[in-house]
Formats: structure tokens, C-alpha cells, sequence
């Protein structure tokens, strides 16, 4: 720096001598021209270094996360209230927005129901299958007392002792009782396997009626929108009458969030080759002209539209762009109490890449010149 200093003011002398001290040329237009050719170029030497070790940037501007608000409703539901004033700070979980539940809540007084029905068929499963076992057992008795029979009469009719036509009844009668048993064991499996249709020991059935209980109070407690962080209602547009549900495709407010703001500023790629992440920073916020705020490099965005492709079935072109894409530089700014910090507000921002130190003095000149120029600028009074 002292050193193109010196360049400079040796230059200025050295002009100063030859044209006007000593006259040993005589200044006219074209020598005019040339010294300031030469001057302009010295002063290259200020300009280089400023733009690679202290960049500077006016395209800035304060950026808050959003939240779009978007009812999560399965009818078109009427807006019955609205909880929230615009522009008013609001806390994590203060209600927002109320719709109409009338059909909400008999859903889930229809799920209710549902569900100790499902209950109540559990406990009649387990009564099928103690009632299944109990037919198996009195089918089995009537089995052994028909073969019973039938082995008495296999011997008494061969001795005369009884006719063929009784020995034929029970023979019929145990074919039948051997039916009754493979039909009463049948429906104890039957009864068995519906018992035993469980996930960890509960039935499905009341599985899925619970589940049905659960998703119609989901959407119940979703007829009332809550904060879902600190921040506040910046449009407020929605009013009652408003229907929403599944004909509504977009959002009905955006909610801005108190946390986490930061400024977002573009440089020219060029001019980003000595930044880093954790360099030190200065901002001049346009809402207070005059003041000038500290914070460091957040991040850096290494990413343009220029360099993104979409699926298509068009081929790329190359044509030259305009304009160069620039890259953007996330921002951590130190926000003194009481000082507001607008979503949209721009500024103008510094960097300090540590480097040439011995020009950054022009810098932080350069930038407080803007934050006081803001006092007056723009003229439209």
C-alpha cells in the first residue's frame, strides 16, 4: 500500500516539476492526456487490490426463513377465525388459525366407535375358540360312542344276535360324527387363526380401527393452525369464509421467523478468490444510515442457475450470458438490541480477507462514506 502510495504521490511531483516547476516540457492537450493515462493506470494499483482483499458489494440483502402455512385438511373446510394480527410477534405454538371441525370431530367419534367394536369382536374371537374346542370335544364323545356301537353290533349280527339294518344305522352314524369332527376342528383353526391375527400381541383389527381413530384426530387437531416458530404474519390475507382442504392448492399466509436471519450478498466471481468462511465483515444496513455492523462469512454459495440443468428434450445451448453469474456469500451479522432486522431490507457489505491490510483503511472509508450518504440519499424529498 505505501508503496503504490509513494508510486503515486512521486508521480504527482514528478508532473508537478516538468510541466509547471521547471517548465521543461510545455504542457498542452496532448501531454494532458498522457499524464492522465499514466495517473490512471497507478491508480489501477488501488483498484485491484481493494476488489481481491477487501470486496465489496451493494447487491445485498437481509434474508429470513419462511414457513408456508398450508392447511392440512381432507374436506373444503370453512376459515372460522383468524388468532393472529399482522405484523405482531407471535411464540412458538400460539394459534394461528381456526377452521370449522363439525365434520372433523365426527369422524373421530365414528373412529371411537369403531374401535371398541373392534374391541369388542377381539374378546368374541377368544369365546369362538373356547366354544370351537368345546364342539370338537362333544363331536369327539359322540364319535367314540357311535364306534363304540358299531363293534358291538360287528359281533353280535354274525351270531344272530341283533339285525343288519342296526349294524348298517351306526355306520352310518359314525361316517357322520367323523364329518362333525373334521368340520368342528376345521372351525376351530378357522377361529384360532382369526385369534391369532396380531402385531406385538394386539389384534389387527383393533390395530386398524385405532389407526383410523389416530388419523381422524390427527386431522381434527389440524382444524386449528399453530406458530410453528417465534416470528410473525407479515401479509395477513386469509380471512373467515376463506375455504381450504383438498381443492386448495398453495398456502394461505407465509410465516417469517424471528431466528437465524443473515444477509445474503453477490460478488463478482473474480472477486471471491481470497474470501473464506469465518473472515471478518462490515455492514451498512440502508434502515440505519451512519452506523456500521460487524459479522463474518457465513458460508459461500459455489453454485449459480448458470450452472444447473433441468431434464428436457431440448438440447443445451451456449449462447454468452450478459452477464457473468455471481456468486452469493451468506452473511452472520452481530444485530445490536433494540435495532430491527427486515426481511427484504438491503445493505452494502465488506469483506476483510486479511490480506493487503495496508489498503483496507480505503475500504472501511469506502463504506462508511456509503452509510452516511444513506442520510441523504436518494434525493426524492
Amino acid at each position: 500500500m505505501f508503496v503504490a502510495l509513494g508510486i503515486t504521490l512521486f508521480y504527482i511531483i514528478f508532473v508537478w516539476l516538468i510541466f509547471f516547476k521547471f517548465q521543461w516540457l510545455k504542457f498542452n492537450i496532448m501531454w494532458g492526456i498522457v499524464s492522465f493515462w499514466v495517473g490512471a493506470h497507478l491508480l489501477l494499483i488501488f483498484l485491484v487490490a481493494l476488489r481481491f482483499f477487501q470486496p465489496f458489494s451493494i447487491d445485498s440483502h437481509v434474508v429470513r426463513s419462511t414457513i408456508q402455512i398450508v392447511p392440512r385438511l381432507t374436506e373444503p373446510t370453512i376459515l372460522t377465525e383468524v388468532l393472529v394480527e399482522p405484523n405482531t410477534e407471535v411464540t412458538k405454538g400460539d394459534p394461528l388459525y381456526r377452521f370449522d371441525d363439525t365434520v372433523f370431530a365426527l369422524e373421530v367419534e365414528e373412529a371411537t366407535a369403531q374401535l371398541v367394536a373392534a374391541e369388542q369382536n377381539a374378546k368374541i374371537l377368544e369365546q369362538d375358540v373356547i366354544a370351537a374346542g368345546e364342539a370338537i370335544e362333544r363331536a369327539n364323545a359322540q364319535l367314540a360312542y357311535a364306534q363304540t356301537q358299531q363293534a358291538r353290533y360287528e359281533n353280535l349280527v354274525p351270531a344272530g344276535g341283533a339285525r343288519q339294518d342296526e349294524l348298517d344305522r351306526w355306520n352310518e352314524q359314525v361316517t357322520e360324527d367323523q364329518a362333525q369332527v373334521k368340520e368342528a376342528t376345521a372351525n376351530l383353526e378357522k377361529a384360532q387363526l382369526a385369534l391369532d391375527s396380531q402385531i406385538d400381541g394386539v389384534n389387527t383389527g383393533i390395530l386398524q380401527a385405532q389407526a383410523q381413530l389416530d388419523k381422524a384426530q390427527y386431522f381434527l387437531d389440524n382444524t386449528t393452525i399453530y406458530a410453528p416458530e417465534d416470528g410473525m404474519i407479515v401479509s395477513q390475507q386469509a380471512r373467515p369464509g376463506l375455504v381450504v382442504g383438498d381443492i386448495r392448492l398453495g398456502a394461505i399466509a407465509s410465516f417469517v421467523t424471528k431466528d437465524n436471519p443473515y444477509i445474503l450478498a453477490t460478488y463478482r466471481q473474480q472477486n471471491l478468490k481470497f474470501v473464506e468462511v469465518g473472515q471478518p465483515v462490515e455492514v451498512a444496513l440502508d434502515l440505519y444510515p451512519g452506523e456500521i455492523l460487524t459479522g463474518k462469512v457465513e458460508a459461500i454459495w459455489w453454485a449459480t442457475r448458470q450452472g444447473q440443468y433441468l431434464p428436457s428434450g431440448r438440447l443445451p445451448g451456449f449462447e454468452l450470458p450478459k452477464l457473468p453469474g455471481r456468486i452469493a456469500v451468506q452473511i452472520s451479522v452481530d444485530i445490536p438490541d433494540g435495532h430491527t432486522f427486515p426481511a427484504g431490507g438491503h445493505a452494502a457489505v465488506a469483506i476483510y480477507t486479511g490480506q493487503g491490510k495496508s489498503f483496507e483503511f480505503l475500504r472501511r472509508i469506502n463504506i462508511r462514506l456509503y452509510s452516511f450518504a444513506n442520510f441523504i440519499r436518494p434525493l426524492d424529498i
